[in-house]
């Protein structure tokens, strides 16, 4: 306090604003310099290892700081990018259809880089994770390299060609200046009805361990002066064993729902793809929607801490799903802490990160949730970024936006649909076609429509039904694949009016619509009346007849298969409907098998 006794007030005034001002600048150079009082500490230098540069960081990190890494964000939802810097938010996520506008890949890289610069602005500089479903090649992105689903990938059970699709799908998200992947899907498919059995490789635990690990191992190929991609194994444990009509969403029938399976079968059939991919480095894991031991499994202590952490080893950081942690009985406040304290290091919120902050707060000072296990999520969370680079590496575009969808990768997605294609029947010697038959027709609800071939997580949430990405159609692929006097004759609903001169063939693409978790579920998945109807007019105007089917699940077509000449499997096949009339018209041959049952 200035003491003015002994002077005249003029003078008194002009002092106070001297200090008024220096005090101001002062402040302002602290807030431009804050990050340099930290530039010579340890965990800026990178070749310190991992674990010191941890404790370093810890070591001046507020409790303010340390909840601000606990929290995972839905981008629309942050306020303004400076709540980016004032709240020391750790992750941001894009739903499905939280794209930038416009929805390009230079957008992508754009925003991302604004937000990490709001996290670098911060007191310690610490840098953001960003997530996103690139469940089958970064499809968020309109111009992607769009792969099959997985349930495709377990058709054709080809390690090493998951292996590059991993890798090309990690270097088309960091060319957006994405960093973290919440795939793969690890679960164990039980039960055809469920909306998400597409997202799985099927039904064979060793299987889906074989091809998650190789999935894993693409994806983390480290990318040069790039921060590299991080994968999720996700979603921890047995989701795929929950019963119908047990959903704790009152709009969904199976998802989200009961499993009643015993901790047996639970640790032999569900466990081990996540126990491998803890082996391959895998380096967060997703806890899933369900309840079991009559417990919702975000809150079981013994699943989470007991066998992941302690029992498997798991080093890396536990995330909550899509607003996962709302599902614990109780208050938001109760539900928060038993979740931490189950052991989840992040938490998915997805929206009121001021609310989550302020229940955070009172939880660590009051002893709710305690300082040690504050520091043991931070801990997880600080060493997975610093083993991607994220403090190291900027996002210079060394990988430019225009290399999405580039030749090179949409090659290797056209092997991987000719590799997934599985042969259902073809008794009369049908397949292959030869290229020179004189007339083809092609109808169904699925032949001329890039939505319908890529599914669900593309573009939108539920996926898109149309043309409205680039890519080729199962039509296109077939009119470019036969030869100049073939006459290829398409009809949407198969209409075709000349019943008297046959077609040498017919083929009727016919399948699903899109959709994705628990609104896919379906009680009974089969073919539409429409797309009945279109197969018949088909066969009526057809010498033969071939069906390919374009779903993410098998569909109870044993009512009408038996006259049909040919079926075919093309599951998911995404953006290169080219591998379709590849091996349609015999230039590869049918590989692929069933990922699971299929009964005609």
């Amino acid at each position: 306090m200035v003491r003015c006794v002994r002077m005249n007030k003029s003078l008194c005034i002009s002092l106070f604003l001297v200090i008024l001002l220096v005090g101001t600048g002062c402040a302002a150079l602290s807030s431009l310099r804050k990050q340099d009082l930290f530039a010579d500490a340890v965990y800026r230098d990178a070749t310190q290892s991992i674990d010191v540069r941890v404790a370093d960081l810890l070591s001046f990190m507020t409790i303010e700081e340390k909840i601000g890494q606990l929290a995972l964000v839905e981008k629309n939802s942050v306020h303004n990018a400076e709540d980016i810097t004032t709240y020391g938010i750790g992750a941001l996520l894009s739903g499905g259809g939280g794209n930038p506008d416009p929805n390009t890949p230079q957008a992508w890289l754009d925003m991302v880089n604004i937000f990490q610069a709001s996290a670098k602005k911060s007191r310690l500089g610490i840098p953001l994770l960003y997530g996103v479903d690139a469940v089958h090649g970064h499809a968020n992105v309109p111009g992607a390299t769009i792969f099959p689903h997985a349930i495709g990938l377990g058709a054709a059970n080809d390690p090493d060609l998951i292996r590059r699709i991993g890798e090309i799908t990690a270097r088309e998200m960091a060319a957006t200046g994405i960093t973290w992947n919440f795939a793969p899907t690890l679960d164990i498919a039980e039960d055809t009805r469920w909306g998400r059995v597409y997202e799985t490789f099927g039904t064979d635990p060793e299987k889906v361990s074989e091809l998650g690990v190789a999935y894993i191992e693409g994806l983390h190929t480290p990318l040069a002066n790039t921060p590299s991609v991080i994968g999720t194994a996700k979603h921890y444990v047995g989701t795929g064993s929950m019963a119908w009509g047990t959903s704790t969403n009152p709009d969904f029938s199976i998802d989200q729902g009961i499993s009643f399976i015993n901790e047996t079968t639970l640790r032999t059939m569900h466990l081990p793809p996540f126990s491998n991919a803890i082996k391959a480095g895998v380096e967060s894991v997703m806890v899933g929607h369900l309840v079991w031991d009559e417990t919702e499994l975000i809150a079981n202590t013994y699943l989470i801490t007991d066998v992941l952490k302690g029992e498997l080893g798991f080093e890396g950081f536990i995330v909550s799903d899509w607003n996962g942690v709302s599902e614990i009985p109780g208050t938001e406040y109760q539900a928060l802490v038993t979740a931490i304290n189950a052991g989840v290091d992040m938490v998915m919120l997805p929206f009121d990160y001021h609310v989550f902050t302020d229940h955070m707060r009172i939880a660590v000072a009051t002893g709710d949730i305690s300082l040690a296990r504050l520091d043991d999520a931070v801990t997880r969370i600080l060493r997975v970024k610093f083993s991607s680079g994220l403090f190291d590496k900027e996002n210079e575009d060394t990988i430019p936006p225009n290399s999405i969808g580039s030749i090179e990768h949409r090659a290797v997605a056209r092997e991987a649909v000719r590799a997934s294609l599985v042969l259902l029947k073809d008794t009369s010697a049908t397949l292959p076609l030869q290229k020179d038959l004189s007339h083809i027709v092609v109808a169904g609800s699925s032949a001329d429509n890039l939505g319908r071939q890529a599914g669900g997580w593309t573009v939108e949430w539920q996926g898109i039904d149309g043309n409205w990405i680039p890519g080729t159609t199962i039509l296109s692929s077939i009119q470019q694949a036969v030869s100049e006097g073939t006459k290829v004759e398409y009809s949407l609903m198969g209409d075709f009016t000349d019943h008297e001169n046959l077609a040498d063939v017919g083929i009727a693409v016919v399948g699903e619509a899109p959709y994705a978790e628990g609104w896919g579920d379906s009680a009974h998945p089969t073919l539409s009346p429409e797309d009945l109807a279109t197969i018949a007019k088909v066969q009526a105007a057809s010498k033969k007849i071939v069906i390919i089917i374009v779903s993410g699940r098998p569909l109870d077509i044993s009512e009408y298969a038996q006259g049909w000449d040919a079926i075919v499997a093309a599951w998911l096949p995404g953006s290169e409907g080219d591998g379709v009339a590849d091996v349609l018209f015999g230039d590869y041959p049918f590989t692929g098998t069933l990922p699971l049952p299929w009964e005609l």
